[in-house]
C-alpha cells in the first residue's frame, strides 16, 4: 500500500513536475551563461573589425550559427528541419512564430552574409542589442508607417549595396496561444525595394516549448519548414495589402490546426 501523500508506485505527487521545472531552470541559467561568454567573444571581434562592415555582419552570423546551436542543444528540444535547401536562395527570408528563443533558433539557420532587421529599441537589450548594433545589423524606425517606410528603404538600399540576404518576422510581435498573427507590410516592401524572393519560414512547436511570459523550457518537438522561394518581380505596389494576405495565406496552409490563425480556420469550415 502506498503512503499517505504518495502516489502508487512511490511516486509523491508533484514531485517529477518541480523536478522538471528545477532541471528547466538550470537550463536556462545555462543558456544565459553560455551566450553571455560567446556574445563577450564576438563583441571583440566586431570590434576589431569595425573598419570593414561587411566582415562583420558575416562573423556575425558565424556568431548565430554556434550561439544558437548551442543554446538550442542545451534547451534539449528535438528539431526537424524541412526544406533547408531553399535557404540557399538568396533572398528575404520570413519566419514565424516568434517566441524567446526563436530568434537563436533563426540565427542559427540563416547562412552567411544574411542581415537582420529589427526594432530600433534593440540597442537598450543587454549585451545581444548592443553586439546587434557593433554587427552592422539593420534597425528601423516603426514609431510611424511613415518613418518605417522610409526605414525599410534604406535597408534595402544596403542589401542590396553589399549583395546581402535579409531575415525578418513578418508578425512583428509575439503571438499570445501561438496562432499566426496578422502580417506587418514590411517584408513586401522590402521585396518591391531589392527585387529579391522571399523565403517563408514557418516554424511549430515553439508556443508549446517557450510560452509567453514564462522562462520555463519544456522539451517539445520543433519543426521548422521552410517553404521554396516566392518570386517577387511581378509584384506591384498598389497591391502591397494583397501580397502581404497571399503569402499569410501560405503560411497558414503549413502551419497545424492549432496555429492556424481563426479567420483561417472558420474560412475552411465554411467552404
Amino acid at each position: 500500500m502506498a503512503a499517505v501523500g504518495q502516489a502508487p508506485g512511490g511516486r509523491v505527487p508533484g514531485r517529477g513536475r518541480r523536478g522538471r521545472r528545477r532541471v528547466s531552470a538550470v537550463r536556462v541559467v545555462v543558456c544565459f551563461l553560455a551566450m553571455a561568454l560567446t556574445t563577450a567573444a564576438w563583441a571583440v571581434l566586431m570590434l576589431l573589425l569595425l573598419p570593414w562592415p561587411s566582415q562583420r555582419i558575416r562573423q556575425s552570423n558565424v556568431y548565430g550559427h554556434v550561439t544558437g546551436r548551442m543554446l538550442l542543444w542545451i534547451l534539449g528540444n528535438p528539431i526537424k528541419v524541412e526544406g533547408a535547401e531553399h535557404l540557399n536562395t538568396r533572398g528575404s527570408s520570413s519566419a514565424t512564430t516568434r517566441r524567446r528563443w526563436t530568434s537563436f533558433l533563426v540565427m542559427w539557420l540563416a547562412p552567411t552574409g544574411t542581415v537582420g532587421i529589427a526594432k530600433k529599441e534593440i540597442i537598450w537589450y543587454p549585451l545581444f542589442g548592443q553586439l546587434y548594433v557593433l554587427a552592422n545589423h539593420l534597425r528601423i524606425d516603426r514609431s510611424n508607417p511613415a518613418a518605417a517606410i522610409h526605414s525599410m528603404k534604406q535597408v534595402a538600399r544596403a542589401v542590396v549595396k553589399n549583395n546581402l540576404s535579409l531575415i525578418l518576422f513578418p508578425e512583428g510581435t509575439r503571438s499570445k496561444n501561438g496562432r499566426l498573427l496578422p502580417f506587418m507590410k514590411g517584408f513586401v516592401h522590402a521585396a518591391l525595394q531589392t527585387g529579391l524572393p522571399v523565403v517563408p519560414i514557418v516554424v511549430t512547436g515553439t508556443h508549446l516549448a517557450w510560452r509567453n511570459n514564462s522562462l520555463r523550457v519544456r522539451p517539445v518537438p520543433l519543426t521548422v519548414k521552410v517553404l521554396p522561394p516566392i518570386g517577387t518581380a511581378g509584384w506591384e505596389e498598389a497591391r502591397v495589402d494583397e501580397h502581404v494576405e497571399a503569402v499569410r495565406s501560405l503560411y497558414a496552409c503549413n502551419l497545424p490546426d492549432a496555429q492556424k490563425p481563426l479567420d483561417a480556420l472558420a474560412a475552411r469550415k465554411s467552404d
